[in-house]
């Protein structure tokens, strides 16, 4: 029998599945400054325009062995991935969230920070215009979720005042990140904590309250583990450098979907 839960998911994924091959698009092109719009879906090898049947997410991608049609020249695993990465996010919101307006707030939520990712591992940076489309979105939820009594952000649980409480997670996530960035500069005479990781933690507040803290603690474990063991292999000790925000991206994501669970997992072992 088909629910309207199993409808609404699959949907979802199928959405997921369109705007990740977007994904791609600005993920190549934002940073370049390049239109988002034209020209179109084109062979970065050879310039050739990629047929509407060829620019199905993934399924073309297998159809053509990885190859661009009309020049042969592999076509990168990563727009699959990407494009599969995305539907995996969008029925996760479908599924933890339920049918309605918040799984989508959350599926945007997951997709600018699946976006932001791949830009950060590509430029080592975060574009200003992207972080602050994702904070105005976490900003109007929150607006709404007050003044129309409705429950869409912050997205890790019902709050008697969401606004208030997304606004103090903005304050939290950027005012603690700037602190340890301000505190690591004094003490090593250089940054070692991006300004754009600061106002992504800003951002990620408005959609997790205070919650955005276990994100940067999450984001912070996996990031020192992966810089110690690049540190490792590079042989450049701490000078090695590592882009942050795929990592704040995951403590994000972590923290909105199980973030209230972990927190009351915690608080029973150390109480009792």
């Amino acid at each position: 029998m088909i629910t309207d839960l199993t409808f609404f998911a699959v949907a979802m994924f199928v959405f997921g599945l369109l705007v990740g091959s977007f994904a791609n698009v600005v993920i190549w092109r934002f940073p370049r400054g390049e239109s988002l719009n034209t020209p179109g879906s084109h062979c970065p090898s050879c310039g050739a325009p990629v047929r509407w049947y060829d620019n199905v997410p993934v399924i073309s991608w297998i159809l053509l062995r990885a190859r661009c049609r009309s020049c042969g020249e592999p076509i990168a695993s990563r727009y699959p991935a990407v494009e599969l990465l995305s539907a995996l996010l969008w029925l996760t919101a479908a599924l933890t969230y339920g049918v309605g307006v918040q799984a989508v707030i959350a599926g945007l939520f997951f997709w600018t920070l699946l976006i932001l990712t791949f830009i950060d591992l590509d430029t080592m940076r975060l574009p200003n215009p992207i972080v602050a489309v994702l904070a105005v979105l976490g900003l109007i939820g929150a607006t709404v979720s007050q003044f129309a009594s409705v429950q869409w952000v912050p997205l890790t649980g019902a709050q008697a005042s969401p606004l208030l409480v997304a606004l103090l997670g903005a304050v939290l996530g950027a005012g603690l990140s700037g602190g340890i960035a301000a505190l690591y500069a004094g003490v090593r005479g250089r940054s070692g904590f991006g300004m754009g990781d600061v106002k992504l933690l800003g951002a990620m507040g408005l959609f997790l309250g205070p919650y955005v803290l276990l994100s940067l603690f999450i984001g912070s474990l996996f990031g020192a583990v992966v810089g110690i063991i690049t540190a490792a292999r590079s042989g450049n000790g701490l000078g090695t450098k590592i882009p942050f925000g795929p990592f704040l991206a995951l403590g994000g994501i972590v923290a909105a979907l199980v973030g209230p669970d972990v927190v009351r997992m915690y608080l029973a072992l150390v109480t009792g």
